[in-house]
């Protein structure tokens, strides 16, 4: 056995990756996961991936160089990670510890398969175990022919949108929709909607009512005395990841009530206003 005592990034993981024939993925962020798939991708490399979070687990198998044309990866299934907020950690949801022995001994039953060349593997089927019910399901997984070539490892904490610790505090049951802010708007709730964005990206797409208050101006203080206190303030930015910080700022100050809309002005743009731009 061999232990690599090291975080794993974009700098080793293929050199790690190199030398072993499977790949097995346990990780629990979104920024490993994405670089786990993508290194198995450049690499050639089959990987077993498991995921558990609260009553319920996740597997599936992942091989871009599949035989016969089977070839998946993480990215068929997941194209983006969820917006910073969306969806809670381990430590703040929760998680029943014997799933992790539930979905391991499938984690190493398809491994064993893989390395022997025996059974039906998990290729092209997510496998979903709810403990609640004591019941699995299967979703078939299909593979996105408008999918993006991967070409290389990027920076991963950036395309997850990873946020301080004090932001996803924050976010955690502070986090609405775009449609959830849609039906705010309609029912004419009183709240007043800021946009910590930079002025170039107000010009290009904004939700109609919002207010510019640049996230810098939020952390800084200087914007405090703008934001009124006699209603709602919800903070959005283009994914959720700047209004999250803001929205940690903004509750240190005493606006303990603030929300901020996961996904961002991305999100409303592509489920409720599909006639607006994304940059």
């Amino acid at each position: 056995m061999n232990l690599h005592e090291v975080p794993l990034d974009s700098s080793n993981a293929l050199d790690i990756f190199r030398d072993y024939d499977l790949i097995l993925d346990g990780t629990d962020n979104f920024a490993t996961r994405y670089l786990v798939n993508d290194a198995a991708v450049l690499l050639g490399k089959p990987y077993v991936w498991g995921s558990i979070f609260r009553f319920e687990g996740q597997v599936s198998v992942f091989w871009e160089d599949a035989p016969n044309g089977q070839g998946l990866n993480y990215r068929h299934l997941y194209p983006e990670p969820p917006p910073p907020g969306m969806v809670p950690s381990c430590a703040e949801g929760g998680v029943l510890g014997v799933l992790c022995a539930s979905i391991g001994s499938i984690m190493v039953t398809e491994a064993i398969k893989l390395i022997t060349g025996i059974g039906d593997t998990l290729l092209g089927r997510l496998k979903i175990y709810d403990a609640l019910d004591m019941e699995y399901r299967e979703v078939k997984i299909r593979r996105d022919p408008n999918a993006a070539e991967i070409t290389e490892l990027i920076d991963y904490e950036a395309f997850c949108g990873t946020v301080s610790d004090d932001a996803q505090s924050a976010a955690a049951g502070h986090t609405i929709t775009a449609p959830e802010l849609k039906q705010k708007i309609d029912a004419g709730d009183k709240f007043e909607l800021i946009d910590v964005r930079e002025p170039h990206e107000w010009e290009i797409v904004r939700i109609p009512g919002a207010k510019l208050i640049p996230k810098d101006r939020i952390l800084s203080g200087e914007a405090f005395a703008e934001i009124p206190q006699d209603r709602q303030t919800i903070l959005y930015c283009k994914s959720g990841v700047r209004s999250a910080e803001a929205l940690s700022a903004l509750q240190k100050a005493g606006f303990s009530d603030a929300v901020h809309v996961g996904g961002g002005v991305t999100g409303w743009a592509q489920q409720v206003d599909t006639s607006l731009p994304t940059y």
